[in-house]
């Protein structure tokens, strides 16, 4: 029963997330936002990601009543959007105070799902996560003809992840015992060179996120194309999500480390053969390592790396997602062009070489 219900919230919790990152930029056009709009609606979610935890380094702790506070009031938002839609600031701050809940809701289950499913249960059920996305970016794309599908999309996949976040509130039984105050101090700067190493490596991935279509269609590959080559990259994530619990019991360090060196070679060979659909296909392969391995290490360090291990969750997201999610995106549409996965391949190279060090 725990394992379903986790794999099924994450599924609708991604599935919610590729509505948002896929289809909701389109929406937004097709009622008349111009691009500036868009531009600055989207990137408040990231920023929000990155300004909440530091709501929690003091007097608030991320407890059962502050997550189901999150849950209810992600569906609230979710059913203004049909409300404010057509207003530019409505929808603003509709759209930032449900990137504040969704920032709580995954770091706290990320934590239950690592304490009671363990390394080798973990990345099988991230997986449906994947899953997840993937359908939605396919079944959605038959269906949305009008703005209001994509909203009731949005709300039935939010009130589903509501729904399974409650169920997995049973099974929490040791996080209201903890008194915050028994937390050490959260320090940043006891282990910099690995939340620098966070940062830069998803500041590398602005440029596949918000360009990658872009960039491949302006090389002569299709569209339905590159619709293929974003679903090898899922399937190969899937892959390496249900097959990587033996090496999630090696040095995590040393495979977050490898994991950069793929990573730098990936955004290479994008830069080198961004015509060549056989090697395109070979670094979205790689996507596998960049983000399925990658991301899996990284959690699992922090949890042992923090006593506070929701709120090192919720910096990992802010910081990295967030943060570096949002500089990814404006630095990418800066330096957009034939060098584009150059400047990738250094700011993953960077991040290597910040952490190499460290053991």
């Amino acid at each position: 029963m725990l394992f379903f219900s986790i794999s099924a919230f994450y599924f609708f919790y991604f599935a919610a997330v590729g509505i948002y990152v896929i289809f909701l930029p389109k929406v937004l056009q097709d009622v008349g936002y111009d691009a500036l709009d868009i531009g600055f609606i989207l990137a408040l979610a990231p920023l929000m990601r990155f300004a909440t935890p530091f709501l929690f380094l003091k007097h608030i702790n991320l407890n059962q009543t502050v997550f189901k506070i999150a849950l209810f009031t992600s569906i609230f938002c979710a059913i203004l959007f049909y409300f404010t839609l057509n207003n530019f600031y409505a929808f603003m701050f509709n759209n930032a105070i449900l990137g504040a809940c969704l920032s709580l809701i995954l770091p706290y289950l990320e934590i239950l799902a690592i304490k009671d499913l363990g390394k080798d249960k973990y990345g099988k059920s991230r997986l449906f996560g994947s899953i997840g996305f993937m359908l939605i970016s396919l079944i959605l794309a038959r269906f949305l003809t009008q703005p209001k599908i994509a909203l009731d999309f949005y709300l039935f996949v939010i009130s589903m992840m509501v729904i399974f976040s409650l169920i997995l509130l049973r099974f929490d039984v040791s996080h209201e015992t903890q008194n915050q105050d028994t937390y050490e101090n959260f320090s940043f700067t006891k282990h910099w060179t690995f939340w620098v190493c966070l940062f830069l490596m998803q500041i590398s991935f602005g440029g596949f996120y918000n360009f990658f279509t872009i960039y491949e269609t302006a090389h002569g590959i299709s569209l339905e194309m590159t619709s293929y080559l974003w679903s090898f990259g899922v399937i190969c994530e899937i892959l390496m999500l249900y097959f990587q619990g033996p090496l999630l019991k090696r040095n995590l360090i040393r495979i977050i480390k490898f994991c950069l060196l793929i990573t730098t070679f990936r955004w290479l060979l994008l830069y080198l053969y961004p015509d060549s659909l056989m090697i395109t296909f070979l670094s979205q392969s790689l996507h596998a390592f960049s983000f399925g391995l990658f991301h899996s290490a990284v959690i699992i360090y922090l949890y042992s790396l923090y006593e506070n291990k929701k709120l090192a969750q919720q910096f990992m997201y802010g910081v990295a997602y967030g943060l570096g999610g949002f500089l990814g995106a404006l630095i990418a549409g800066w330096l957009y062009g034939a060098n584009l996965f150059l400047y990738s391949a250094i700011f993953s190279a960077l991040a290597f070489l910040v952490i190499i060090n460290r053991k």
